[in-house]
């Protein structure tokens, strides 16, 4: 029995469902009717329902709020939304919830005895599915042979005599007569999530049990777990290009099923065709190498080594000037520009022919670039650098070019922040020198915007626009400003002639500094000296 719970403001829907539906003869309990979702809320922590029926209009907590608290402690619970016909594009947004289904109301009782029979067999294929996976589990513990997988291990991984062979192949009763042999591997495209957490283990079992129901279905074949969850399957026979059909309708069919029934994507390798049992791994090392033509070919695919070695293709450019494009767009600190140039950089080696060590050498030269474009900035102590071993590991593990593509655009986009923050430090340091500069040459008539930008060996214009920034202030004011505090002390403290004072502050003409000291102060300095001699300083 599946535990349901009615939610609903209106007493005669809400009774009317409970009493009108016989919930037993459709597999379900009514554990209650609430009036709103604060109270649906408190009946769930006691009796945690399978399915919640819930109105979207409510007091204190409507519809959708519900949902959403549905969704984050209970997130198994099925929910379907009651919904008036004027509601209805209100109740679409419930989908973004992960709302089961919704029902117009009003409700006709047919209507909700399908719904609930639908809801109730996709929780019983559920069930199914979670036994089926726990009894795959046990499985796991108990019935693996363990002699015979390590054999076959070692049969395609290393050197060993014909006679020790056909032993082991007898003893284990394993049926690889010859006189050919081919051999395919399979891998999971990626780990798919079940729950809150994969379970590397169980997910490779099921890959596992695929295969052997499939190949090991094969008169002459050998099935086995081969190092990090890759199955391996041996085929034998007479005839090469029978041989080869078989091995590839196999592998067809794996990849067809592993889609189907365990939801995820595999790539299957196939190897080449030999004529020794002694030379056996030479085929399973190359149905590893055509798994590698993922990162080019993309998952979920039948890769024949052999096709691969036939194919033409377009020939790699040497790629330096992709390259060195990316680093004008590192060096501009153009982001949009630098993901363009990474995209057809991808693209590049995608539609050509190469090998796939080829490929990651490609990869490789362009982090070099970048690395070595951080340097030639100053960009010396960013986070990429001391991390060439974890760029290398990283790059290795991606199973296509899309991954690439992502994560180089990460990386290079890290670069750019490096950049950014480079030259924002140096801005920075420069304009403090700027600063410096003017106070310590404010007595030089001929200070100017001109002899500090070309001190600190920038434009005049770029300088101009970074200095107000950095002080809030024009390169006018800001000077004016530091002659004029400095004409206030001398007149506060010396004797000295207004003359003598414009001359110390950098003006050569007495009669201007006059001027601009009343416009700056609002006395002259005359009238400015008099007045602090007196006691008094204008605010």
């Amino acid at each position: 029995m599946y535990k349901i719970l009615i939610v609903d403001d209106e007493p005669i829907v809400r009774e009317g469902i409970r009493e009108r539906i016989q919930w037993a003869e459709h597999g379900y309990e009514c554990i209650g009717a609430c009036e709103n979702g604060r109270e649906a809320l408190e009946v769930m922590a006691q009796g945690r329902p399978d399915v919640v029926l819930t109105d979207i209009c409510m007091p204190y907590m409507d519809g959708l709020e519900l949902s959403r608290h549905i969704v984050e402690k209970y997130p198994k619970t099925r929910i379907v939304i009651l919904t008036g016909f004027d509601d209805f594009d209100y109740a679409q947004q419930a989908v973004k919830l992960q709302v089961t289904d919704f029902i117009l109301k009003p409700v006709t009782s047919a209507e909700l005895r399908e719904l609930l029979d639908k809801i109730k067999l996709e929780m019983d294929e559920e069930s199914g599915r979670n036994e089926h996976l726990l009894r795959m589990k046990q499985e796991l513990k108990n019935s693996m042979a363990l002699l015979s997988e390590r054999f076959l291990e070692r049969l395609a991984s290393s050197p060993m005599q014909r006679l020790d062979i056909a032993a082991k192949l007898a003893y284990f009763n394993i049926p690889l007569y010859g006189p050919l042999y081919i051999a395919m591997t399979a891998e999971m495209d990626e780990l798919p999530l079940y729950g809150e957490t994969a379970d590397v283990e169980l997910y490779a079992f099921a890959l596992y049990n695929i295969v052997q129901e499939i190949a090991g279905s094969a008169q002459e074949s050998a099935v086995f777990r081969f190092k990090e969850h890759k199955v391996m399957a041996l085929l034998s026979g007479s005839n090469p290009e029978e041989l080869h059909a078989q091995a590839y309708k196999l592998a067809e069919d794996i990849r067809n099923s592993v889609k189907e029934y365990m939801k995820f994507t595999v790539t299957v390798g196939i190897g080449t065709v030999c004529s020794d049992v002694a030379e056996i791994r030479h085929s399973c090392r190359a149905s590893e190498a055509a798994l590698e033509y993922r990162l080019l070919m993309g998952p979920d695919q039948v890769v024949n080594i052999t096709d691969l070695e036939l194919r033409g293709g377009k020939p790699l450019q040497d790629g330096f000037e992709a390259e060195a494009a990316l680093v004008s767009a590192i060096r501009a600190g153009t982001a949009s520009e630098v993901d363009q140039c990474i995209h057809r950089l991808i693209q590049e080696i995608g539609s050509a022919s190469m090998p796939i060590e080829l490929c990651h050498v490609r990869i490789l030269r362009v982090m070099l670039a970048v690395l070595q474009t951080l340097m030639e900035i100053g960009s010396n102590d960013h986070d990429l650098f001391g991390m060439e071993k974890r760029l290398l590991s990283d790059l290795y593990s991606f199973r296509s070019l899309e991954q690439i593509e992502v994560w180089l655009k990460g990386v290079c986009g890290e670069a750019l922040r490096g950049v950014a923050q480079t030259r924002k430090d140096l801005t920075r340091s420069q304009m403090m020198e700027a600063v410096d500069y003017i106070h310590s040459h404010y007595s030089d008539p001929e200070l100017s915007v001109k002899t500090v930008s070309s001190h600190i060996f920038m434009s005049t214009s770029y300088f101009s626009a970074l200095f107000k920034a950095h002080t809030g202030r024009t390169f006018v004011e800001y000077v004016t400003d530091i002659r004029m505090d400095k004409a206030k002390e001398l007149l506060k403290h010396t004797g000295m002639k207004t003359y003598e004072i414009a001359a110390c502050t950098g003006y050569q003409d007495p009669q201007y500094f006059s001027v601009l000291f009343k416009k700056h102060t609002g006395d002259t300095p005359t009238e400015y000296r008099n007045r602090i001699t007196a006691g008094g300083e204008r605010r």
